[in-house]
């Protein structure tokens, strides 16, 4: 185990994507509670620097990785410049080529890394389709925490202590209304069309909430033929609002912050709204919880999964980009009625 220094400077890296960097927020906020001398600096986009927000000794270094910090010698630049910093150990919750990289140059400068462990073998284990283990792995939260402790911070992330909620803005006040109604968030897309709810099933869920005048449904996500398609059922459906593309993301955050519950799929809008300790309630296709990316701190009954007696060999993938013929649509074999009784359990 290493040797812990109350004032060391750690680096972390996450470069992407959305979700895997809102996962590391509990544990930053842990690690800077139980050592607050420490002082973080991560490696991100810039995009993603409003999830660290309010965390103390946290600074955002942005990467340009396909600009100035492109290719071997851009990342060369890049590991000098923070090792001009001043950090003196590295957690790399990455491991991709990028972060291998800048981990060669960090040794050569005498700075310790430590990488997360993905458990592929695990991963590998739990996808195929022939002598599948069926079992619940390591969530990738607690991966993460692992890091910090190969660098000798031990962490209970059963102390993590969420945020107060952030103070809505007239902007978004303007937006929402401010009606005394339960705030629904819900995010209907997802990377791979095999993670994403079918449209019809999707807007069958709509147009029951929205006869529910207690409920104001807001719908979050991004792309342009995404924004369209939210844009149309906000104007079809009474209670429904388009959120995508009207506010920033530290905008966005302060709402999700304010919301009662979130319907995601497997995707980054769910595990922000974990960050904050929002009820989320999770649409699982061919991938499954027990890969480890099910939403911080959420109950499993949360996680409504496809009929396994007819889809046994989910999950197919870790990331939802790869299954067998016929398993495309599986997330539709969830009926809208069980999502629609687990809305109701959650809100109400």
């Amino acid at each position: 185990m290493a040797q812990v220094d109350g004032a060391s400077h750690i680096l972390v890296i996450r470069l992407s994507a959305m979700g895997d960097v809102a996962m590391m927020v509990p544990v930053i906020r842990v690690l800077t509670a139980t050592y607050p001398n420490l002082k973080i600096t991560v490696l991100t986009r810039g995009f993603f620097a409003p999830m660290f927000k309010g965390i103390p000794g946290v600074a955002i270094y942005e990467a340009d990785v396909n600009g100035v910090h492109s290719g071997v010698i851009g990342l060369g630049r890049l590991a000098r410049d923070l090792r001009d910093t001043g950090i003196d150990k590295v957690a790399d919750l990455h491991n991709v080529l990028r972060s291998n990289v800048l981990k060669s140059v960090f040794y050569m400068f005498g700075i310790p890394v430590k990488q997360i462990d993905k458990g592929r073998a695990e991963k590998k284990a739990l996808t195929r389709d022939d002598n599948k283990v069926f079992k619940p792995l390591k969530s990738t939260i607690r991966r993460y925490a692992d890091v910090f402790e190969a660098l000798g911070y031990i962490i209970d992330l059963s102390k993590h202590q969420f945020p107060l909620k952030e103070k809505i803005s007239e902007k978004i006040r303007d937006l929402v209304g401010t009606e005394p109604k339960k705030w629904l968030g819900i995010a209907p897309f997802a990377q791979h069309d095999s993670k994403a709810y079918p449209k019809d099933l999707m807007e069958e869920v709509l147009r029951k909430l929205s006869d529910n005048p207690k409920i104001k449904i807001l719908l979050f996500g991004g792309g342009n033929k995404e924004e369209q398609q939210m844009e149309i059922w906000a104007a079809k459906y009474s209670n429904t609002i388009s959120i995508a593309g009207k506010l920033t993301l530290a905008e966005e955050l302060s709402l999700i912050s304010n919301l009662d519950a979130m319907l995601s799929m497997d995707s980054g809008n769910g595990h922000m709204a974990a960050m904050y300790g929002i009820p989320v309630i999770t649409i699982w296709g061919v991938t499954h919880p027990y890969a480890g990316f099910a939403p911080f701190n959420q109950p499993e009954e949360n996680s409504l999964i496809p009929d396994l007696n007819k889809y046994p060999k989910i999950p197919t993938s870790v990331y939802g980009n790869k299954y067998p013929e016929g398993y495309k649509n599986a997330i539709g074999s969830i009926l809208p009625e069980s999502v629609l009784k687990k809305i109701e359990e959650v809100l109400f």
